[in-house]
C-alpha cells in the first residue's frame, strides 16, 4: 500500500490524522504545543490553510482543512516538515526536558531507517486523509476529533481540552483561530 498523501480532489475538504514516530508522546510541554499553534497560524495567513476543526494530542494531530491554493499535499508536507524541525530544536534547547537524549535518539534512529531522511524523523510519513463529502460525514469527523481527548481519558468534557477546536465551537478562540464552519449551519 502506498504511503504517499492521497488528495484526489485538490479543492476538497479533508480530515487528516498524523502521528509522531512510534506514537511517542512528545506534546506534553507548552513549548512544543506552541510550535504547532504558531505553525497553524502561519499556514492560515501565508499558505492558504483553511482550518475548520483540530485537536492536538500528545502523539498525534487531527485536522479538518482545505487548501485555498488547491495544494493540500504540499501544504501538509510543508507543515509537517516545519513543525518537525522546530519541535526537535525546542527539545534540543529545553533544559527542563528530562527525556531529551532518549527523544533525540529515537528520532535519529527512525531517520536512519529512511533513505530520504538526513538526520531525524519526527512524524510518521503517512497520514490518514479522508475527503469529506457530506454534512453527515463532516459532523461525524468533528465529533471524532473533539471526543478524542475524552476517549483517551484526559478530560470528561471536550471543551476542557486546551488544544481542540471544541473550544472554538463554544466561541473561545484563545488558542487558535479557525475558519467559519458555515457549511454546518
Amino acid at each position: 500500500m502506498s504511503r504517499k498523501y492521497k488528495f484526489h480532489n485538490k479543492a476538497g475538504l479533508y480530515f487528516v490524522s498524523f502521528a509522531t514516530i512510534n506514537w511517542i508522546d512528545v506534546f506534553t510541554r507548552q513549548v512544543y504545543f506552541d510550535v504547532l499553534t504558531e505553525s497553524v497560524s502561519y499556514c492560515r495567513k501565508e499558505k492558504g490553510l483553511e482550518l475548520y476543526c483540530y485537536c492536538f494530542m500528545p502523539s498525534h494531530v487531527h485536522f479538518i482543512f482545505r487548501s485555498v491554493n488547491e495544494q493540500p499535499m504540499e501544504l501538509l508536507r510543508s507543515f509537517k516538515r516545519h513543525t518537525s524541525k522546530k519541535v526537535i530544536e525546542a527539545i534540543e534547547n529545553n533544559p527542563q526536558e528530562s527525556r531529551k537524549e532518549w527523544l533525540l535518539w529515537m528520532f535519529e534512529r527512525a531517520g536512519k531507517k529512511q533513505g530520504n531522511i538526513t538526520k531525524h524523523q519526527f512524524w510518521q510519513h503517512h497520514n490518514k486523509s479522508i475527503e469529506l463529502w457530506s454534512e453527515k460525514v463532516i459532523k461525524q469527523k468533528i465529533d471524532y476529533i473533539h471526543n478524542n481527548p475524552i476517549e483517551s481519558g484526559f478530560v470528561t468534557n471536550a471543551v476542557d481540552w486546551k488544544y481542540s477546536s471544541a473550544r472554538n465551537f463554544q466561541d473561545d478562540i484563545t488558542i487558535i483561530e479557525i475558519d467559519e464552519v458555515g457549511f454546518l449551519e
